[in-house]
């Protein structure tokens, strides 16, 4: 085998027209190593021919092994070899054989109808957000992303139980102003997995009249657009900024999202302002009934005069003690209502484990606490509280004859 050198010294002659045989005898060579030198398009290179090593002896019973778990790990399958030698050896050889016996599962290039689809998701913004009583937590934001036009909607919510999930996908949704034709989620608990659905989202669901697609393990394709769109956030939202509360917080992303909607996208080569139209025009009318959703519970206020709503507790007016009061919350407010009119009105905390306490509630039941204190006068029997006997005889049916005891 001829070296690098001589094999650029005879590409270069060559090129230049000095004929192959005075090439040949000026280097010692022969006339058939000129000639393929001059044919080959890469340098020579020196390969060794591959002879057997200690995994060849191996080799089978782990392919065997690997067509039965291919993501068997490699120290399991070193034990179940017997194999003595150097595990990292090893481990090279096993990576080298595992894509050979994993199962292909190809991803189809996917077409999303206008109107048809709307990808929703939970994104976590790597960042702590200050709450009501000093401490900081990292809150979701609930995304929904129109497949076809890629508009984006999204806003941070309190938790990721099915009732704040599903007062965030309202508000969503009205701000897309019609209802896309198919919701698909992940297997998020608050909403459902495989064939159970949450307590209250089949009624959403059907009340907006659209279908709810959860998706199987295993296919991040299907869903692919409003994850693209989480990533984009953390790099493109998150950097620099800071937040001082979760309505803070909101307030920025929403702001940040109208300018977001207004780029154009690569893969439609538009902005999703610019199709949203387009978009809505395909997708279902909100519907013309209002929709209960929220925290939702119905109690004999006790004498603690307090009602829970998640983990956080608020007053109630305490002159309601023993009366029943419907409990009702949304994202923002915590409502208290006895038949129908509203009693207590809260902001809602998203701290956990607070109590809340309105000072009118202290300072009445106080009061009330003074007059249960109070003792009761005993009230004097006097004498019009004397009575006829004989009324109690007409009560019974006994009847006197005049003269007869």
């Amino acid at each position: 085998m001829i070296t690098l050198e001589d094999w650029a010294l005879i590409r270069r002659l060559a090129a230049e027209g000095v004929p192959k045989s005075r090439i040949a005898e000026r280097l010692g060579i022969s006339r058939t190593t000129v000639i393929k030198a001059v044919n080959s398009s890469v340098p020579p290179r020196y390969e060794r021919t591959p002879g057997p090593t200690s995994f060849t002896v191996v080799e089978p019973r782990v392919r065997e092994l690997l067509a039965q778990t291919p993501d068997m790990p490699a120290t399991v399958l070193a034990e179940r070899v017997g194999w003595t030698g150097s595990i990292r050896w090893f481990s090279d050889n096993v990576k080298r054989l595992r894509p050979e016996h994993r199962p292909v599962d190809p991803a189809d290039r996917l077409t999303w109808a206008a109107g048809d689809v709307a990808q929703c998701d939970l994104w976590f913004p790597p960042r702590k957000i200050p709450l009501e009583d000093g401490t900081a937590k990292l809150l979701p934001v609930l995304v929904i992303t129109a497949a076809h036009s890629r508009f984006v909607t999204g806003r941070m919510i309190p938790t990721r139980k099915t009732e704040d999930l599903l007062l965030g996908s309202w508000e969503l949704i009205k701000q897309l102003g019609r209802v896309p034709r198919r919701l698909i989620w992940d297997n998020e608990p608050g909403i459902g997995r495989g064939q159970r659905r949450a307590e209250g989202v089949a009624s959403f669901m059907g009340t907006l009249a659209t279908k709810l697609v959860l998706l199987p393990p295993k296919d991040p394709e299907s869903k692919g657009v409003v994850e693209r769109r989480n990533g984009w956030f953390e790099t493109s939202f998150m950097p620099g900024r800071t937040f001082e509360s979760p309505a803070d917080f909101n307030g920025q992303f929403t702001d940040w999202l109208g300018r977001a909607n207004a780029r154009v996208v690569r893969t439609t080569k538009a902005a999703p302002i610019e199709l949203i139209d387009v978009d809505r025009a395909a997708m279902l009318p909100l519907p013309p009934i209002p929709l209960h959703l929220g925290w939702r519970n119905r109690i004999r206020l006790g004498r603690d005069y307090y009602v829970r709503v998640d983990t956080n507790d608020y007053s109630v007016d305490p002159t309601l003690i023993g009366r029943i009061v419907d409990v009702t919350a949304d994202l923002e407010r915590i409502r208290v209502r006895v038949e129908g009119r509203i009693v207590t009105d809260h902001v809602r905390v998203w701290a956990r484990g607070t109590t809340v306490t309105d000072p009118a509630h202290v300072e009445a039941a106080g009061w009330l606490r003074k007059q249960f204190q109070q003792p009761r006068l005993a009230v004097a029997a006097g004498d019009d509280l004397v009575r006829d006997l004989r009324d109690y005889d007409r009560a019974f049916g006994i009847h006197h004859t005049d003269g007869i005891i």
